[in-house]
């Protein structure tokens, strides 16, 4: 049996709002500084439930599933939106629960795909962004088929992103919801990938974590997406709808947020061993090419390995240089997900970060 028992002070709620029927974690006072906590893709807000029955009652945290995840309305994603299906779905639970009335703001706590969702929710509503959290973030030019800094597209169709990336015996095995320790059901791929081997979370933990992934709709408008066949290598490219398209670099740019005004602070974790988001990502068709794994590589000069940390890096200095502020925190012998990994550590880092520079750095 796979345990559900929710963290102390953590309660489940389900809130209806205009665009759809999202479940939530929240704990704190509801008339607390707001906290908002956005997962990653395949997985969950249960992915946080520890870390906001950690923090103090000050706060009104809350980690809502994305649609299509978790126990939220299966909805599907307009990938040719990238990621605003996602950012409109928060702001409008932010006003559904008076999050962002009276001048309040409110810090955004983003994780992998989260941090993309919470870029361009400061985007799109600047005014109402307190600070942002980027763990392990997505790279503002999305996820594959890009070869430089500033995220020049390596074939103009954007092959090698989108939903026909995904490798298809991960797909059949979620499925079927397969909770084998295989190396490609969701049990295998996390503790391979989310985590930097030989890490692994307590058993019952894992168990939930599992459960979370497993929730997640599967098909053209949910995990993958859809797919278009493509004459340049490697013969796939993205179609127009579900998570992965909505990733990919012919929809996500969120480069943008580089100019927004008022610009809140930044602080930006990552793992020194994450093999997702890396600029030698093994989920990256232009590395997976170089290592000889994926046949008919172009080379460098066409399709390199995705410089994902170093476009993040491009476009944060770049909002710096625009009166913005960031800070990088690079945590040692950690994977994809510093706030399970090295929890007392992100925490700090963390409430250091709400507590002070949030307040002191210049807007």
């Amino acid at each position: 049996m796979q345990s559900s028992s929710m963290p102390g002070r953590v309660t489940a709620q389900t809130v209806q709002t205009p665009r759809l029927r999202t479940n939530m974690l929240a704990a704190g006072r509801e008339d607390g500084t707001p906290v908002c906590f956005i997962h990653g893709n395949v997985s969950s807000c249960r992915f946080w439930d520890e870390m906001l029955a950690t923090l103090p009652s000050s706060y009104y945290a809350i980690a809502p599933d994305l649609r299509g995840y978790g126990d939220s309305e299966p909805l599907a994603v307009d990938a040719t939106r990238g990621l605003r299906d996602f950012a409109d779905d928060l702001h409008s639970l932010f006003q559904t629960l008076g999050m962002a009335d009276g001048g309040r703001k409110v810090h955004l706590v983003g994780w992998s795909l989260g941090s993309g969702v919470a870029m361009q929710y400061a985007i799109d509503h600047p005014e109402q962004v307190a600070s942002l959290v980027l763990e392990s973030p997505l790279s503002p030019h999305g996820f594959g088929g890009t070869k430089s800094v500033d995220g020049a597209l390596c074939w103009p169709d954007a092959a090698g992103s989108g939903g026909g990336t995904a490798n298809p015996e991960y797909i059949k095995l979620l499925m079927e919801k397969d909770r084998s320790d295989s190396q490609f059901s969701a049990r295998g791929v996390m503790n391979a990938f989310y985590f930097k081997p030989p890490f692994r979370v307590a058993p019952e933990r894992e168990e939930e974590f599992v459960t979370e992934m497993l929730k997640m709709v599967i098909g053209d408008g949910g995990y993958p997406g859809d797919m278009t066949p493509s004459q340049n290598w490697p013969a796939v490219g993205p179609g127009t709808r579900g998570f992965n398209n909505a990733m990919s670099p012919k929809y996500c740019d969120l480069s943008g947020f580089a100019a927004i005004s008022p610009r809140p602070p930044v602080l930006w974790i990552r793992g020194d061993s994450d093999q997702i988001v890396s600029d030698t990502s093994l989920l990256d068709f232009g590395y997976l090419g170089q290592l000889g794994a994926v046949p008919g590589w172009p080379g460098d000069e066409l399709y390199p390995p995705q410089p994902m940390v170093s476009q993040m890096r491009g476009v944060l200095d770049a909002y710096q240089a625009s009166a913005g502020s960031y800070r990088e925190v690079v945590f040692a012998s950690c994977g994809h997900s510093p706030h399970i990994e090295h929890p007392s550590a992100f925490r700090q880092q963390l409430l250091a970060f709400l507590e002070q520079e949030a307040h002191d750095l210049p807007r």
